[in-house]
């Protein structure tokens, strides 16, 4: 392994990179705890953000060109009004393409303002010359026309700060950027993390190798953080996009050793490889962090376009499901509070995507001093906890209603798996450890309804046999999704839950 470079020579300026020499001071805090005691490597950013919120550049970037382009028919429509149609065309054409060739959207990582209005800047002449020419010809109202083009040149360049604004700090809250952590604290990884730095496209939060005793406390000041057994628990996962193999392209045992422990993670898995010089390397780092490398695991990669077209649906669907069931909840707001003492509402805290520990809202259905905020004990039939009201709101599945507003705050999904209670236990044993991959099921947001239910599992899983059959009609559900997917499974969940007198809810 080449030397590796100590923290304060190899950290960018402005890192917030501490040095520390005990394994236990290695745990980077959650977000809730305090920065200022975490350890930090260069890559971190100045708040961690789950996966589920990571927005992409290129997304934003094409929203930006279609208000440009808005913009830059608004003012080719003034200029057609005002007797100039031919330079109105030429106006809208060269600035719409004179952007794009200009570089106007691809908001490189270590490009500052003024080099990016520059671009746009040398654009908008182009375009303004070529407009200005049939003006100058027709020899009338040059002076309207003119005034014009100078106002969509103020506008445009205006538009193109703001963009690089929302941009900048985008990647500055860690929005933008993708975070990974590595496995193997090797010379694979030190060029993995040199490649990180020159071209910015990912944060590496951290490193985790089993070799502990053979590990450097940091390798180009990311901190190792522990074994890959601690990996797995590890309170920085849910931040975590993907998880990079950075051993040796040789040790194909290792590699697949490493694949078979990690699988159970819900988290992508790729590899690094250490061929080619640093151009093949940058390149092989835009892979991952753009999602193109295929998943180690073989889980089925969500497209940004499938994502984004699910998460339309959830809002649009959450919308019109509060406006509809609002005088329901209403009402059943009311009989909670008038039939038990205690809140109208429970709150729990569960597994949502990539193990995000998340608060789920629900009506209350049992007595507030018996509540089960673990999911020690599941429910039963004749269970002695419920309420009146309890029983009736359970039966109808109308106590998960507030969970339109999980929805609506993008921590669950209209339609996924049924999110499950931290800790919940099956016969005395963590349904977690009941099937190996269990954690599956958080590669995708936890719903409200989802193909399980409306398959017939419902209800609390109170056997191994149970868990063994929501997890796997979860895993199936993650690999067929789609949008027509989602629209016959809440076709189908008022009939089955309806038609359902079984199950004990």
């Amino acid at each position: 392994m080449r030397p590796l470079p100590s923290p304060a020579s190899s950290a960018p300026s402005g890192s917030a990179f501490v040095a520390s020499g005990d394994i236990t001071q290695r745990v980077v805090q959650g977000a809730g705890g305090d920065p200022g005691r975490a350890r930090r490597g260069p890559f971190r950013p100045g708040q961690l953000v789950p996966s589920r919120a990571r927005l992409e550049a290129r997304l934003l970037a094409r929203t930006f060109r279609v208000v440009d382009m808005l913009a830059a028919a608004g003012f080719a429509l003034a200029l057609t009004l005002q007797g100039h149609p031919v330079a109105a065309v030429l106006w809208a054409l060269v600035v719409t393409a004179g952007l794009r060739i200009a570089g106007g959207y691809a908001f490189p990582r270590k490009a500052s303002l003024l080099r990016h209005l520059g671009g746009v800047i040398l654009a908008l002449a182009a375009a303004v010359g070529a407009a200005a020419l049939p003006i100058l010809g027709s020899g009338r109202g040059g002076a309207t026309a003119y005034a014009t083009l100078t106002s969509a040149v103020l506008v445009v360049a205006c538009l193109h700060a703001v963009w690089w604004t929302i941009i900048a700090r985008g990647r500055a809250q860690g929005h933008l950027t993708p975070n990974i952590v590595v496995v193997g604290a090797t010379a694979n990884a030190q060029r993995l993390i040199e490649a990180a730095m020159r071209t910015g496209e990912v944060n590496v939060l951290g490193v985790f190798d089993d070799r502990l005793d053979r590990a450097p406390e940091n390798i180009m000041g990311v901190p190792v953080l522990g074994d890959t057994t601690a990996l797995l628990d590890h309170r920085i996962m849910p931040y975590v996009d993907r998880v990079v193999i950075a051993v040796a392209s040789t040790a194909q045992a290792r590699v697949r050793q490493l694949v078979e422990k990690l699988d159970v993670l819900p988290n992508p898995l790729n590899l690094f490889i250490d061929v080619g010089g640093s151009n093949e390397d940058d390149a092989a780092l835009a892979r991952i962090a753009a999602g193109h490398e295929s998943d180690l695991t073989g889980a089925k990669s969500g497209s940004k376009r499938r994502a984004l077209l699910k998460r339309a649906q959830d809002v649009v669907v959450a919308s019109v499901g509060l406006l509809v069931a609002g005088p329901v909840m209403l009402i059943v707001a009311l009989a909670v509070k008038l039939d038990s003492p205690g809140p109208i509402f429970f709150r729990q805290r569960r597994h949502g995507f990539n193990n995000e520990a998340i608060l789920v809202w629900k009506f209350r259905s049992m007595r507030h001093e018996m509540a089960d905020a673990n999911a020690a004990r599941q429910i039963s039939a004749n269970d002695d906890r419920v309420t009146k009201v309890g029983k009736f709101i359970r039966k109808t599945s109308l106590d998960e209603l507030p969970q339109l507003f999980n929805v609506l705050t993008g921590e669950m999904s209209i339609v996924g798996p049924r999110p499950h209670a931290i800790g919940m236990k099956t016969g005395g044993v963590e349904s977690a450890k009941l099937v190996a991959q269990y954690a599956h099921r958080h590669r995708m947001k936890p719903g409200l309804t989802g193909w399980a239910a409306i398959k017939g599992s419902r209800g609390p899983v109170d056997t191994p046999e149970s868990v063994r059959l929501r997890v796997a009609l979860d895993v199936e559900y993650i690999e067929r999704q789609s949008f027509w997917l989602d629209l016959y499974v809440i076709a189908m969940t008022i009939p089955c839950l309806l038609g359902d007198r079984s199950a004990v809810r």
